[in-house]
């Protein structure tokens, strides 16, 4: 299969890029300054989704099989900032996370239609069904208009062979986490997940290699929690 996937520098995203690549699928990553292989593009450009959606049509022969939207940012913005560092905050967070994703789905949709179908992945979080810290109210909500986003589009285009779903990871190891693990937080964090330890990049991107590639096609709108139990639905 020939695949895209957002956001490939680290964490998440790299870790899927290289095991869909390890098992042997055409894979072109992006990141916001690319690196060696990746694409580069700043996801804040409105104009960015599509540039880095033709790019990477170009590289893969002219057929993408299936989109992963990993790309996001986690940054918090305390409830009593100032109404420019709040809305900036907002905007950014809502542009990057959501936007970008709606604009490469739908340029996805539009491929696959004339292809006779294909696979969106959507990678999403916990926070978006069970909320988040009060200085991430953006990107829970970031987050849960990408779960109904995807669910939309699976119930939109089911018809067309068209597949969407969504990866909902709680907290992750990855480079970003490691050193607030490694700390007072970190025992915060393992509390609360039954499963006694956070979920790993690995596992993630497990996930994200089934639903882009062999996921039966009736799962279509399912959201997959990875998140050791921490929330349940």
């Amino acid at each position: 299969m020939n695949i895209f996937v957002t956001g490939a520098s680290r964490g998440i995203g790299a870790a899927a890029y290289d095991l869909l690549k390890a098992r042997g699928h055409a894979v072109v990553g992006h990141s916001s300054r690319g690196n060696g292989d990746l694409i580069a593009g700043d996801l804040t450009d409105a104009d960015a989704p599509r540039q880095v959606w033709d790019q990477a049509l170009d590289r893969l022969g002219g057929r993408i099989d299936a989109l992963v939207n990993n790309a996001g940012v986690y940054e918090a913005v305390a409830d009593d900032a100032s109404d420019a560092d709040w809305h900036a905050q907002w905007d950014r967070t809502m542009r990057i996370n959501l936007f970008a994703s709606a604009d490469l789905c739908r340029l996805a949709v539009g491929h696959f239609r004339d292809r006779g179908g294909g696979r969106i992945v959507n990678v999403a979080s916990r926070a978006g069904s069970r909320g988040d810290s009060p200085a991430h109210w953006h990107y829970a909500a970031s987050k849960g208009a990408m779960i109904a986003m995807t669910k939309s589009i699976a119930r939109g285009y089911a018809g067309e062979n068209i597949l969407a779903f969504v990866v909902s990871p709680g907290f992750t190891v990855s480079e970003m986490t490691k050193e607030y693990l490694d700390g007072r937080g970190g025992e915060k964090i393992l509390a609360e997940i039954p499963l006694g330890r956070v979920a790993s990049t690995d596992e993630i991107a497990e996930t994200i290699r089934w639903l882009a590639t062999e996921a039966p096609p009736s799962a279509t709108g399912a959201n997959i929690d990875v998140n050791g139990a921490s929330f349940v639905r």
